[in-house]
């Protein structure tokens, strides 16, 4: 298997950066979106706009940190927008792959995000432990971004 990792650091960025990463989010959303990005999206959206939160926490395993952790990718509690957007690009490059296996995994931890998202969203945003850390809007605005229930 190929070992695949970002290995790019997990920086800080402040409130003025925070609009620019998130419009890059936004420009993620634009382009060649997977269909299980979609199918997730769905998900997290559909049951957000129905309860305006999540009511239940989604069960995040250890073995889905542990995949997480084999691509060098942090818990979403602990990943700054940046790093998020840089997340986002590879697992759309390898939905798309032509390597099974990272197809599949990719696929695995867009699901794993949503998850982490869910929970986030549940706990009223408590576990997020500093304010520096706020990679769930990225992955918040990108599910709005690509699903069809949002508008």
């Amino acid at each position: 298997m190929d070992n695949i990792s970002l290995n790019n650091k997990n920086i800080a960025i402040n409130e003025e950066d925070a609009g620019a990463a998130l419009l890059r989010t936004v420009l993620l959303a634009k382009s060649d979106i997977p269909y299980s990005h979609k199918r997730a999206a769905d998900n997290f959206v559909i049951i957000k706009r129905m309860y305006n939160f999540h009511t239940v926490k989604a069960a995040v395993t250890l073995s889905d940190y542990n995949l997480l952790k084999n691509y060098d990718m942090e818990p979403l509690e602990c990943t700054t927008i940046n790093k998020a957007n840089d997340e986002l690009e590879f697992l759309k490059k390898w939905s798309l792959s032509e390597n099974k296996e990272l197809r599949q995994n990719a696929d695995k931890i867009i699901v794993i995000r949503a998850k982490e998202l869910k929970n986030i969203t549940a706990s009223a945003y408590a576990n997020i432990p500093n304010e520096m850390y706020n990679g769930y809007k990225a992955i918040e605005k990108y599910f709005e971004e690509i699903t069809k229930f949002y508008r």
